[in-house]
């Protein structure tokens, strides 16, 4: 736990891999449609966001929060593929961390079914992303077993940080994960505002 925040912090200071949509590259198949998610800063912040917005609000949202993540970006890859348009799809994944990582960082108790919706819309730009980018050669379903077990792997790294820092400081381990959802949110500021 104490090398990870280290690691991200560095990751996050890397311009290069701001974003993970440049459209270079071979997308075919399981290691690539994994690779695309933890391929840019923008997809990162969002999915370990989602895993610090289910811990802030705790209960059956620490699995049904990340769920409706992966099942509506399973949607907008769909969406992607059949090259429906969806306007914005850049804004929208850098939108997705400042508003999830806002949401962790209020703290405010929120039906579940409403944070399985927040986080649902902006679940289907990320999807929209995968599909559009990958080409007709490319095993589809492979490559969407790919990102979609990189996506769960991102959300149960927030869930587990989360965790694990209310682990090491006791009572103020809440307080901590909401600040991080506002780090999540001000990394999608630095996103937007082309900073990072």
């Amino acid at each position: 736990m104490r090398r990870a925040f280290p690691l991200a912090l560095a990751a996050s200071l890397l311009p290069t891999v701001a974003f993970a949509h440049t459209g270079v590259g071979d997308t075919a198949g399981f290691l690539h449609g994994f690779e695309h998610p933890i391929g840019g800063l923008d997809h990162i912040l969002a999915m370990v966001a989602v895993g610090v917005f289910a811990y802030v609000l705790g209960g059956r949202a620490l699995w049904l929060v990340p769920a409706a993540f992966v099942g509506m970006m399973v949607v907008g890859f769909s969406l992607g593929v059949a090259q429906v348009d969806v306007p914005f799809v850049e804004l929208g994944i850098a939108l997705s961390s400042v508003v999830i990582g806002g949401a962790a960082a209020l703290g405010r108790p929120m039906p579940v079914g409403v944070a399985m919706a927040l986080v649902g819309v902006f679940a289907v730009f990320h999807g929209h992303a995968h599909g559009a980018e990958m080409p007709e050669t490319a095993g589809g379903l492979t490559y969407a077993a790919g990102f979609i077990a990189a996506t769960a792997l991102l959300h149960a790294t927030g869930i587990a940080l989360a965790f694990g820092i209310a682990s090491l400081i006791g009572r103020y381990g809440r307080t901590v994960a909401r600040a991080a959802g506002a780090v999540f949110a001000l990394g999608g500021v630095g996103i937007l505002a082309g900073w990072l």
